[in-house]
C-alpha cells in the first residue's frame, strides 16, 4: 500500500521539461547526488528515499532526506504526498538513531518554504541537537516562520487541502 501511495505522489513529468520519465532532473544537484554523480556519501538510499549530510551543517547532526526521484519543493505538494513526507521523517529518525542520537525531543525536522529554498528538489532538514544550534542556525531553521515549516505543520497543511487543490 505504501508503494501505491508513493507512486501516486510522483511528480507529473510532462509538466517539467528537465525531469525525465525516470524522475531525474539533469539540472538538479540533489538528483545528481542520489545518482552517485557527485561523490557525496549516501547514508541511506533505496528506490524511494535517499539521505546525505548537509554541506553547511546547522547542527552537530544535519542531514537532508530526499525523495530518490525528483519531486518539487514543499509548496508544490498535494494531499497524496503525505505518505512520502511521513516516510522522509521516519528515514530521518532512523539515520539519527544510527548515529547515536537518542533524544528525539531535541530534533528539528522541517522544510524551507519557497521562495526561501535554494534547491527545488523536496528535502527534509533533520537537525540535532536543536538545543545546541548556533544563533544563525536557530534563525535559518526557525520553526513555522515564513521561511521554514516543520514536517508536522506541512503534513497538517497537506491534509487540509481538498482533492482538487
Amino acid at each position: 500500500m505504501a508503494v501505491e501511495a508513493t507512486q501516486a505522489a510522483q511528480v507529473d513529468v510532462s509538466k517539467a521539461s528537465s525531469v525525465s520519465a525516470e524522475g531525474y532532473d539533469k539540472k538538479c544537484i540533489f538528483c545528481k547526488i542520489v545518482n552517485n554523480e557527485m561523490g557525496t556519501e549516501l547514508l541511506h538510499s533505496d528506490e524511494e528515499i535517499s539521505c546525505f549530510r548537509d554541506i553547511k551543517p546547522g547542527a552537530a547532526h544535519h542531514y537532508l532526506v530526499v525523495p530518490t526521484k525528483h519531486v518539487g519543493n514543499c509548496k508544490s505538494l498535494k494531499k497524496e504526498h503525505v505518505p512520502l513526507v511521513k516516510r522522509l521523517v521516519e528515514t530521518g529518525k532512523e539515520i539519527l538513531q544510527r548515529n547515536n542520537v537518542t533524544d528525539l525531543s531535541d530534533v528539528r525536522f522541517g522544510f524551507h518554504w519557497p521562495p526561501f529554498c535554494s534547491v527545488t528538489h523536496l528535502h527534509l532538514h533533520v537537525l540535532a541537537p536543536a538545543s545546541q544550534m548556533g544563533f544563525m542556525s536557530r534563525f535559518i531553521y526557525r520553526l513555522n516562520s515564513y521561511w521554514f515549516i516543520s514536517a508536522d505543520q506541512l503534513i497538517e497543511h497537506l491534509n487540509s487541502k481538498g482533492e482538487t487543490n
